[in-house]
């Protein structure tokens, strides 16, 4: 069965980036620190990056994240989703209007500009058509932005929400959580490492 999850990291004050984000700060001032476990030698990091990875059939992302990650600072073979895991999943991408170019050719895009729920329906296709590939359920992974995943929250599109909790206050930046809808969570799973804290839940 093929579950939509939302997976990000977040700093101790609920931050996703750090202050001043950009296509070419992406993260923001000192941003940088919420993905340390994802380059971890950790085991338990390694485990999560690699079985995280491995469960995308499909990912959705916002504009503004595409944006950085394809822009001329953004992904490349060592830091691209899941780099040196898995294969590459497709990549469906919520924005009003298409990229004139893209510079990461090698992967699939989809460009959705009828919203999100659109792209979540567009996303979940292609991941049900990879789980018949493989023969193996994959998921939708929604890993970002914030604004992303929290409308995605809003809108009742989240199975199971993934939180990578850095052991890092930032004071500022783009915030995950800007109010919205009440959301009832169920706690799955807790992981700590000296990088981040892991935690799954269920979304009711």
């Amino acid at each position: 069965m093929t579950r939509i999850i939302a997976d990000i990291s977040v700093s101790l004050d609920g931050f996703v980036t750090g202050p001043d984000p950009a296509p070419d700060n992406g993260l923001g001032t000192g941003g940088e620190a919420l993905h340390t476990w994802a380059f971890s030698d950790d085991p338990d990091d390694r485990r999560y990056l690699r079985e995280g990875t491995a469960r995308s059939g499909a990912v959705v992302l916002g504009r503004h994240l595409f944006d950085v990650v394809d822009g001329p600072n953004g992904w490349d073979d060592k830091t691209g989703y899941g780099a040196g895991e898995v294969g590459k999943p497709a990549f469906v991408v919520v924005t009003s209007s298409p990229p004139e170019t893209v510079r990461l050719t090698d992967l699939d895009w989809t460009f959705v500009t009828t919203g999100l729920s659109d792209a979540v329906t567009a996303a979940r296709e292609r991941a049900v058509a990879a789980s018949s590939q493989s023969g193996k359920d994959l998921d939708v992974v929604i890993m970002g932005g914030g604004t992303t995943i929290g409308s995605a929250l809003d809108a009742g599109l989240v199975d199971a929400l993934t939180l990578h909790l850095a052991p890092v206050v930032l004071g500022a930046g783009t915030p995950l959580f800007t109010g919205g809808a009440p959301r009832a969570l169920v706690q799955r799973s807790v992981t700590s490492t000296s990088t981040a804290t892991h935690l799954t839940y269920d979304v009711l």
